[in-house]
C-alpha cells in the first residue's frame, strides 16, 4: 500500500508498505480522503512536534475512508461504513515510527465500544484513548465532510471546554481551518459579536462569508482600539493558532472574569504573561488535546448541520491533491493562503 513518510525532517516521500491486518477488536478501512492539519502534520514534517523525535515517520491524523474487513469481535463496524479517525501505530516495516499513521492507502479503527463492553479498554490489551472517537459516519454524509469531521469535531468540543455561551462576545485570532470553524460554530450556536484577526486577506474574507461580524489585520489601529470603541471589554478571546504572544494580545481586551482560550501545541515548555495586562480576574484554558467525550459528542450535531446545508467542506477546502503530489499539498500549506487540503488515494 501507498503510505507517507517523512523520511527526516523536512523531506517527505510516498513509501510502499503492506497493508495491515486487523486484530480481533478492528476494522480494515480502505482510505478515501485524508485531509492536512496545517499546524500538527507541519510541525512533524519540520521536525518541530514536541515530544515527537524519532523518524522515518509516517504521516497523518485526519481522513474518512470505507470498511472493508472487521475482526471476529467487532460489533460496532461492518463492511460498507464509511468511518473517520482510522490510524495507524505500527508498520510493516518496523523501521518507520508514526506519526498517527492515518495517511496510508489502509488504516485502522478500532471498536471502543465493544473493547469497554468486553472490559479490555486498557493498556494491557493494545487499547489508545483516541479509539473513542474511530467511529462510522451514517451514509448521507459525504467523504470530504467526513473527513473534516476531525477538525470540527476537535474544535466544537474546544468551545465547551472553553465554556463559550450563547450571545458571548468572542474575538478568534487566526482565521485557519480552526479559527474558521470557531467562526462558523459560535455563529450557528447563537454567540454574540464575533470578530477575526488574521494577516491574510482572503481568510479574513472567508471569516466574514462564515458569520465574522467584523475582520481585522493584527496591526490594525481599529483592534488596538477595539474595547474603547466598542464600549465594553470581550467576553472571550479564542487564539486559535497556540501563541504566547497573542495570550499576552488577549489580556487587555477581555471582561473581569473573562475567557482567554487557547487552542493549539504551544512550543515552549513555559508559559510567561503579564496578567498586569489583563482584568483582575482572568479564565485561561489551554486546549491542547481533544477533549475525547466532547469530541465524541460533537459527531451528532455537526453532522446535522451538514444535512441541513449549514456547514459543508466546500466553505474551508480550498485545494485538492492526488496524494502522490503531497509535497505539492504541504507547499499550498506553506504559502499561508490555503486553508484546509485534501488528497485523495
Amino acid at each position: 500500500m501507498k503510505a507517507v513518510a517523512v523520511v527526516e525532517p523536512g523531506r517527505v516521500e510516498i513509501v510502499t508498505l503492506a497493508p495491515p491486518k486487523p486484530g480481533p477488536y478492528q476494522a480494515l478501512v480502505r482510505t478515501e480522503v485524508v485531509a492536512l492539519c496545517n499546524a500538527t502534520d507541519g510541525k512533524l514534517v519540520a521536525g518541530h512536534f514536541p515530544g515527537v523525535e524519532t523518524y522515518p515517520l509516517i504521516l497523518g491524523h485526519e481522513g474518512a475512508g470505507i470498511v472493508e474487513s472487521v475482526g471476529a469481535k467487532v460489533r460496532g463496524f461492518k463492511p460498507g461504513d464509511r468511518v473517520i479517525g482510522s490510524l495507524l501505530f505500527e508498520f510493516s516495516d518496523p523501521k518507520y515510527a508514526s506519526g498517527w499513521g492515518g495517511f496510508c492507502e489502509y488504516v485502522l479503527a478500532n471498536d471502543h465500544d465493544a473493547m469497554v463492553a468486553d472490559g479490555v479498554a486498557d493498556a494491557a490489551h493494545g487499547w489508545f484513548e483516541c479509539y473513542e472517537i474511530q467511529r462510522a459516519v451514517d451514509p448521507d454524509i459525504p467523504p470530504e465532510e467526513a473527513a473534516l469531521l476531525c477538525t470540527w469535531r476537535e474544535v466544537y468540543g474546544g468551545i465547551g471546554d472553553f465554556q463559550l455561551r450563547p450571545q458571548d462576545d468572542v474575538l478568534i485570532f487566526g482565521a485557519g481551518p480552526v479559527g474558521l470553524s470557531f467562526v462558523r460554530f459560535c455563529r450557528l450556536l447563537g454567540l454574540g459579536w464575533i470578530g477575526v484577526v488574521d494577516p491574510v486577506a482572503s481568510k479574513r474574507d472567508r471569516a466574514r462569508a462564515l458569520g465574522a461580524d467584523e475582520t481585522y489585520d493584527p496591526g490594525a489601529p481599529e483592534l488596538k482600539a477595539l474595547t474603547t470603541r466598542r464600549g465594553k471589554a470581550l467576553d472571550a478571546v479564542v487564539d486559535a493558532v497556540g501563541s504566547e504572544a497573542i495570550i499576552n494580545a488577549a489580556l487587555p481586551l477581555v471582561k473581569l472574569g473573562g475567557t482567554i482560550g487557547v487552542y493549539g501545541v504551544l512550543a515552549g515548555k513555559t508559559l510567561a504573561i503579564d496578567k498586569s495586562a489583563g482584568p483582575y480576574n482572568f479564565n485561561l484554558f489551554v486546549h491542547q488535546w481533544p477533549t475525547r467525550r466532547r469530541e465524541r459528542a460533537a459527531q451528532q450535531p455537526l453532522c446535522d448541520w451538514i444535512r441541513q446545508g449549514r456547514l459543508r467542506a466546500s466553505d474551508f477546502v480550498t485545494h485538492r491533491f492526488p496524494v502522490e503530489k503531497i509535497n505539492d499539498a504541504l507547499a499550498a500549506v506553506r504559502t499561508g493562503e490555503a486553508v484546509k487540503v485534501l488528497m485523495r488515494f
